[in-house]
C-alpha cells in the first residue's frame, strides 16, 4: 500500500512540475509598436505565425506615443517594442527620460523610409530636396507668423533628422519652434496649423500629401542613405533573464524582415498594416511608399526610389546594431546643444547595444554580419566625414 501511495505522489509531483515548466515556457511576451509602416516586421511575424514557429507566444500592443513605449519598457509592462533606434541613448543621457535608465537594443528593424513634410505655406517656394531654398522661405513665412516644426521624441531619430536638415538649410534651430507630437497626430496638427513642417515615419508623410495638407520635401534616405531607423528595444531585465526567449523573438522577426525584403510580398504586408488594430491608414499610401514610390503632393509629381526605399533586411545589412551609429547620435546631442557635457561615447554604446546577442542569433540563421562597424562614414547632407573613433574632431569641424 505504501509503495502505491509513493507512486501516486511521484506521479502528482511529475504532473505539477510539468505543468509549471509548460506554463513558464508559454509566458506571453508583450511587444509594443507605434502605428507606422516600419512596424511591419512585428506585424508580419505575428500574422505569419513566426513567433509561434520559433516557440514563443507574443502579444502585440499598439501604443499612442514614443513616451508610452519608453515608460512601458522601463517599467516592464512591455518586454520590448518597435522603437526609435536612438531612443535608448536619449533616455540614458537624460534628454528623453531619466538619466541612467537603460533600454537595450537587440537588433535593427529598418533603414530609410522617413520624411520631412512641409505645409502648404511652403508650396511654390520650395520643391523636392530644394533645401537651399528653405531658409528664405522660412523668413518669408515668419513675416506673418511664427514657424514651428514637429518631431516625435526628444533625441529620437526624427528629431535628429530634423535638426540635421535645419543645419543643412542654414537655419539656426533656435530661430524656429521645435515641438513633440506623436506620429499618428501629425497630419491633424498640421491641418489646424499647429506647425509648418514635421519629421515622421510613413505613412504620415504620404497621408499629408494625399489629403493635400502638406507635401513631402525630403525623405530621410536623402539625408543619410541606409541609416538606422527603428530597432527592437527591450527591457534590460527581460534581456538578462530571458535570453533564450529573446533569441527566439529575434529569429521570428529576422525571418519576417527577410520576407519583407522580397518586394513581391509588400502588397500583402500593406494589407495587414492598413487594418485598424495596426496602422489604420490608407492602403494605397502604405503600399506605394513601401514599394518605393512617393507621390509628393503640391504638384511635385512622384519620386521613385530604386535601392534606398524602406528596407528591412538587405542581406543582413539592416539588422546588425552598430556602435558607430550610437556614437554618431550621441555626438549629434552634443552638436545641437542637447547635452552640456561630453558623454563617454563608447561606454554608452557598449552598455546599451546587445551586439553579442545579435551576432549569436545571426550566425545561427546564416545571416551575414556586416564588417563596417566603427569605420568612418558620411551622411548625404554633410561634407564632413564622421569617425566614430574620434567624434570630437567631427564636432570641431561641424561648428565651423
Amino acid at each position: 500500500m505504501k509503495k502505491y501511495l509513493l507512486f501516486f505522489v511521484y506521479l502528482f509531483l511529475c504532473f505539477t512540475f510539468s505543468s509549471y515548466t509548460s506554463h513558464k515556457t508559454l509566458k506571453t511576451i508583450k511587444l509594443g509598436f507605434i502605428p507606422l509602416t516600419d512596424c511591419a516586421p512585428l506585424v508580419v511575424a505575428k500574422e505569419m505565425n513566426l513567433f509561434q514557429k520559433h516557440g514563443v507566444t507574443v502579444e502585440l500592443s499598439k501604443e499612442a506615443s514614443w513616451a508610452n513605449i519608453r515608460d512601458k519598457i522601463l517599467s516592464g509592462e512591455l518586454d520590448g517594442a518597435h522603437c526609435l533606434f536612438s531612443m535608448p541613448f536619449s533616455v540614458y543621457t537624460g534628454i528623453g527620460g531619466k538619466a541612467g535608465t537603460e533600454m537595450k537594443i537587440a537588433m535593427v528593424l529598418s533603414n530609410n523610409g522617413q520624411g520631412i513634410t512641409l505645409s502648404k505655406d511652403f508650396c511654390g517656394l520650395v520643391g523636392f530636396k530644394e533645401y537651399n531654398k528653405v531658409a528664405s522661405a522660412v523668413k518669408n513665412i515668419q513675416t506673418r507668423k511664427e514657424v514651428t516644426f514637429a518631431m516625435t521624441f526628444p533625441g529620437g531619430t526624427h528629431d535628429i533628422w530634423l535638426r540635421n536638415w535645419l543645419a543643412a538649410c542654414g537655419i539656426n534651430q533656435k530661430s524656429v519652434g521645435i515641438i513633440t507630437i506623436p506620429p499618428p497626430q501629425m497630419v491633424a496638427n498640421m491641418r489646424v496649423d499647429n506647425m509648418e513642417g514635421y519629421c515622421v515615419g510613413e505613412p504620415w508623410n504620404g497621408v499629408a500629401a494625399i489629403q493635400n495638407v502638406g507635401f513631402t520635401h525630403i525623405a530621410s534616405q536623402d539625408i543619410w542613405k541606409h541609416h538606422p531607423e527603428k530597432a527592437l528595444v527591450v527591457n534590460s531585465e527581460f534581456a538578462k533573464n530571458n535570453r533564450e526567449d529573446l533569441k527566439k523573438v529575434m529569429k521570428a522577426i529576422l525571418e519576417a524582415c527577410q520576407w519583407l525584403d522580397n518586394m513581391s510580398n509588400r502588397k500583402k504586408a500593406a494589407n495587414w498594416l492598413t487594418k485598424p488594430y495596426y496602422v489604420n491608414a490608407n492602403l494605397s499610401v502604405i503600399e506605394t511608399r513601401l514599394l518605393g514610390s512617393n507621390d509628393l503632393g503640391c504638384e511635385l509629381g512622384v519620386q521613385k526610389y530604386k535601392d534606398d526605399y524602406m528596407t528591412f533586411y538587405n542581406n543582413g545589412f539592416v539588422n546588425a546594431p552598430r556602435k558607430s551609429h550610437a556614437i554618431w547620435f550621441l555626438s549629434q546631442y552634443v552638436r545641437f546643444g542637447m547635452m552640456k557635457d561630453i558623454p563617454d561615447y563608447k561606454a554608452i554604446a557598449d552598455k546599451l547595444i546587445l551586439n553579442d546577442l545579435y551576432e549569436e542569433v545571426a550566425q545561427s540563421m546564416d545571416i551575414p554580419l556586416p564588417k563596417d562597424d566603427m569605420k568612418p562614414f558620411k551622411t548625404n547632407l554633410e561634407t564632413i566625414t564622421f569617425d566614430p573613433n574620434n567624434p570630437s574632431q567631427y564636432l570641431q569641424l561641424a561648428k565651423k
